[in-house]
């Protein structure tokens, strides 16, 4: 079973957000994971449940085709990230820096 959770977006209006909404979006999943890490499993699961989500609308998006790459990518550090992986040497921490700047950008372009 699929569990949707942001079942408007998932109905089509993230396809009409540009990427630098739909990556602060995800910024903010990557941010709550790193707040729950090691201090409440289920809300720690639930904000990497999110945020995979997102990422999967993302790389789903057409309009990104040349960006799959780097979005793929950041969903894969995100993963390691998340299950404790030593890999890449990436924390959730580093990925909520890589993602600020899209929140920045983000806000500008609504204020």
């Amino acid at each position: 079973m699929n569990i949707v959770f942001h079942k408007e977006l998932a109905e089509g209006k993230w396809f009409h957000l540009p990427l630098v909404e739909q990556l602060a979006n995800i910024g903010s999943e990557v941010g709550r994971a790193a707040m729950w890490q090691g201090k409440n499993k289920e809300r720690f699961e639930r904000a990497v449940e999110r945020a995979l989500e997102l990422f999967d609308l993302t790389l789903a998006d057409a309009r990104w085709r040349g960006r799959l790459k780097e979005i793929a990518r950041a969903r894969e550090l995100f993963c390691a990230a998340a299950l404790g992986s030593k890999e890449y040497a990436a924390t959730l921490q580093d990925l909520e820096k890589y993602f600020l700047p899209f929140a920045f950008a983000a806000r500008k372009d609504v204020a």
